[in-house]
């Protein structure tokens, strides 16, 4: 069983190197950074996290071929594998629509854009030409690397919907699937088994990551305070096939979106997150933590990564994953 940690990229760079040393020092593999917009930038964040640490993995949570052009994105992960010394992985995936219209960007073929970069980042990774006839990419004999890539950087792929969840199975190296409620493994498994058995693979081929949100604390009202305040920012932009696990639609975060993001009235924005809402995460004591993740380990997960918020204290958050939930399913 492998176990990760994810962080949005909201918190002083200083505070990621703390949290990354608390996170080998409790036995974690991985460490995972998103890339929001107008929030802190991932690209340096992780750097500072491949000088800051040995052992433990990083990677990018997600990066998206919208806002960073794939030539870029490629140029980013070799050179963060040769900083880290062979321990970045590369997330990518489509990104929010609702998030990139802030920007008044095209949105149109996410997962053709998506799936192009792959192709052409393996290609440029493994120091091959990358050129490419796509839909969304024209590259020419001249795109390649001009330093050497120590290795093809592995690729994990974001996804909350159908179709990205089965080209996890087809075409990536990792998979993040989104899985609000946790449970939701169930309904995300046989999508990625069917591009699995599309590209003769099976789930040991892959580094499938369980991708949960939590909020440990003994508070119990500090932890949900905590885990509100996520799903108010992003409950707007989750995918109608996630929300509909618990009986939502985005029509009822719609409300709360504007609270949130137009009248930055985030205290609102937070009280106004139901209790159905929270189960979107898991919110409470380790032991209600360990309690919700069984189902997990029965479908033979082998990778559970724990997202934000983490918890109010998120280095006794660490501390209490690693010594607590990381021993009970260490061995499954």
């Amino acid at each position: 069983m492998k176990f990760s940690l994810r962080f949005n990229n909201d918190l002083p760079v200083r505070d990621y190197i703390r949290y990354v040393r608390a996170a080998e020092a409790a036995g974690f593999d991985q460490f995972w950074v998103s890339n929001d917009l107008f929030l802190r930038s991932a690209p340096v964040i992780l750097s500072a996290l491949a000088m800051s640490s040995e052992r433990i993995e990083i990677g990018s949570c997600i990066l998206n071929p919208f806002t960073i052009h794939p030539a870029e994105i490629a140029m980013f992960a070799a050179t963060l594998d040769e900083l880290s010394g062979g321990r970045f992985n590369l997330g990518i995936s489509s990104g929010a629509a609702d998030f990139l219209r802030w920007l008044g960007m095209d949105f149109s073929y996410p997962r053709t854009r998506v799936l192009e970069a792959i192709l052409a980042i393996n290609k440029v990774t493994s120091n091959q030409n990358a050129v490419t006839d796509g839909a969304t990419l024209n590259w020419t004999e001249e795109a390649w690397l001009r330093f050497e890539s120590k290795r093809r950087v592995p690729i994990y792929l974001g996804a909350m919907s159908p179709k990205m969840l089965e080209a996890i199975g087809e075409l990536a190296d990792g998979g993040l699937p989104l899985l609000f409620p946790p449970e939701h493994f169930a309904n995300a498994l046989p999508h990625i088994q069917r591009g699995l058995a599309r590209a003769k693979r099976s789930l040991e081929d892959i580094d499938l990551a369980a991708c949960i949100w939590c909020s440990i604390s003994d508070d119990k009202r500090a932890a949900e305070a905590m885990l509100a305040d996520k799903i108010a920012y992003y409950g707007h932009a989750m995918s109608p096939m996630l929300l509909a696990q618990l009986g939502l639609s985005r029509a009822d975060f719609e409300p709360i979106r504007k609270l949130y993001h137009v009248a930055d009235d985030k205290q609102r924005a937070r009280e106004s997150v139901t209790p159905q809402m929270l189960r979107v995460g898991i919110a409470g004591t380790a032991e209600t933590l360990i309690e919700r993740l069984e189902a997990l380990a029965a479908l033979g997960v082998r990778h559970i990564s724990f997202g934000p918020p983490l918890g109010p204290d998120i280095e006794s958050a660490i501390d209490a994953i690693g010594r607590r939930v990381i021993p009970r399913f260490a061995q499954d």
